[in-house]
């Protein structure tokens, strides 16, 4: 696992005030891009499942649409991208979206290393400078992890954390209780990511109850992003933090749809150090 830095040249970006001047909050997504590829149907899951293999043309176009759709926020957690392999054409996709959208600051994880076959990784894109990036690998060790975030200094920074969590139960209760004694008591907390797991059930419900973070977009679904029943991306927050507002962004360019929030921020935090 690493987690590699690049762009951090750029302006430190806006400050709670900066956007409190502007009229508007600050502004979070969280998007499973599945590598780049457009699924429908899930009969492709089988019929395009080559796509996950091999380089094929459609895929550069989805990441400029992708890039089209993301510019508008201002933290951005992407899950399922591929850090330059054989299969995304040699693309470092968390750098080629940042660079699409005009992100500065942009951090990638890659947490299941193939080789040329595949990087299986976590992104962050950013228009804020962090003051502290980390990465984190999720037990058991077995490709998944957590990157985490924090913007300012002391008991008034902002600290987010991003993830992708696994498919199995009783693992992601040890990854969400990894994530708990990782963030600790902030009082200016979001924890976004996919999580393979709706809200409702009950490692979620533990991890809620444990952080005391809230889950404004419970009611709305994100998988699969041709009929979306189920509600496994999140963007969980802290009760310090007022949510302006939260939606699930119609975007069907992978297999599920982008959640996003936006946040307003009190006067007293800072973004910058």
């Amino acid at each position: 696992m690493d987690l590699i830095r690049q762009g951090t040249g750029g302006p430190s970006g806006p400050d709670a005030a900066d956007l409190q001047a502007a009229g508007r909050g600050l502004r979070l997504l969280s998007y499973n891009i599945q590598a780049g590829v457009d699924t429908r149907h899930y009969r492709e899951y089988v019929t395009k499942g080559w796509k996950h293999l091999l380089p094929n043309r459609e895929r550069l176009r989805n990441l400029n649409l992708i890039a089209d759709m993301i510019h508008g926020y201002d933290l951005v957690g992407l899950q399922e991208v591929d850090s330059g392999s054989l299969r995304s054409g040699f693309v470092d996709m968390t750098e080629y979206l940042a660079n699409r959208s005009g992100y500065p600051h942009w951090y990638r994880q890659v947490n299941r290393n193939m080789g040329v076959l595949a990087q299986h990784s976590n992104g962050f894109l950013s228009r804020i400078r962090p003051t502290r990036v980390s990465n984190h690998r999720l037990p058991p060790g077995n490709g998944r992890g957590a990157m985490l975030l924090e913007f300012g200094e002391g008991p008034e920074a902002l600290v987010v954390c991003s993830m992708h969590l696994a498919l199995s139960r009783r693992v992601r209760t040890r990854q969400l209780d990894f994530i708990n004694d990782l963030v600790g008591e902030r009082r200016h907390l979001v924890v976004m990511g996919d999580l393979n797991a709706g809200c409702d059930s009950s490692e979620v419900r533990a991890f809620i109850e444990k952080t005391g973070l809230t889950e404004p977009a419970c009611d709305q679904a994100t998988f699969p992003s041709w009929r979306p029943v189920r509600r496994i991306d999140h963007i969980l927050v802290s009760h310090a933090l007022e949510v302006r507002n939260t939606r699930v962004v119609d975007y069907a360019l992978s297999d599920h749809l982008p959640i996003c929030v936006e946040l307003e921020l009190p006067e007293g935090i800072r973004l910058a150090a």
